[in-house]
């Protein structure tokens, strides 16, 4: 974990689009369950940093609402995520877990929006490295 304390500021929270893997083992030989916790720790980092973070993988596959092993579920959360960069000021790929086809593609869309891209690694998560 970060020792760093959240940041005081009174000025606007900077809004960022979080990109980390989802899916298991076929993307990067762990589980949905490890991911999540890494997004969790993403959200964090970002938090800290002094950003609005948005994940809608962490969002849209939550029980009930879409199911991502379901190509057109997935299809349809992977568009609504993308609709909500116009919004975002950045969009932040967070790299210790590798870089998925979802990830990717949340990189192309930013790139022809416009949207400035940002590479992270979390030092705490470095020995997950793939």
């Amino acid at each position: 974990m970060r020792d760093e304390k959240p940041r005081e500021s009174s000025q606007r929270m900077v809004r960022v689009i979080v990109e980390s893997p989802y899916k298991g083992k076929s993307v990067n030989g762990t589980s949905v369950a490890h991911n999540v916790d890494y997004l969790r720790a993403c959200m964090r980092d970002c938090l800290l940093r002094g950003e609005a973070p948005y994940a809608s993988h962490g969002l849209y596959t939550q029980p009930g609402v879409l199911a991502d092993d379901i190509h057109e579920e997935r299809e349809l959360g992977i568009a609504a995520g993308f609709a909500w960069r116009e919004a975002a000021d950045l969009t932040v790929v967070y790299i210790d877990l590798g870089v998925s086809e979802g990830m990717q593609r949340g990189v192309e869309d930013a790139t022809e929006r416009g949207c400035p891209v940002e590479y992270r690694s979390l030092p705490e998560w470095q020995s997950a490295r793939v």
